[in-house]
């Protein structure tokens, strides 16, 4: 089975009475984690973003605090892990000050990990690669969030 094109499907569901919508929705739902997740925020946290970010933060907290230190490669898979779920949670909001608060926030609980990333060259090179990300879309934001997340980035170089 071929699936329909965004337009195709957007012009389908203009011809769909409001009960069919819900109906179509709530079977989504049912099929994926991240559809009920996506609806989820849409539905109840998109008003609030900043209670969205603290949120996640508190779910990357929580993370972090589950990784097996033992070997460098469990904490790579733990952290990947994690960077994975974070990456989810920015493509829900599309709000660049949201996936540059949460991926600035990812980099300082890598940075403040023990053992150190900087002995392991794929943790640096993960660290690294965020920052860089993380610079690129500053460029984007308005001019005040830029100095600001760019004092928060400072200190995370450091």
């Amino acid at each position: 089975m071929k699936a329909a094109s965004v337009k195709q499907l957007k012009d389908e569901l203009k011809h769909r009475s409001p009960e069919e919508l819900m109906e179509l929705c709530l079977r989504l739902s049912k099929f994926k984690k991240e559809n009920k997740e996506l609806l989820t925020y849409l539905l109840f946290e998109s008003e609030s973003e900043e209670g969205y970010i603290e949120t996640v933060k508190n779910e990357m907290d929580a993370q972090f605090e589950q990784i097996n230190t033992a070997t460098y490669y469990y904490i790579k898979k733990s952290v990947r892990k994690i960077l994975r779920t974070v990456k989810r949670y920015i493509r829900y909001s599309q709000n660049k000050e949201t996936e540059v608060a949460l991926l600035l926030y990812f980099c300082q609980k890598l940075k403040s990990m023990y053992p150190p990333i900087n002995r392991n060259r794929v943790l640096q090179n993960i660290f690294d690669r965020q920052l860089h990300s993380v610079k690129k879309t500053i460029i984007s934001l308005h001019e005040d969030l830029q100095y600001d997340f760019n004092k928060i980035l400072d200190t995370i170089e450091q």
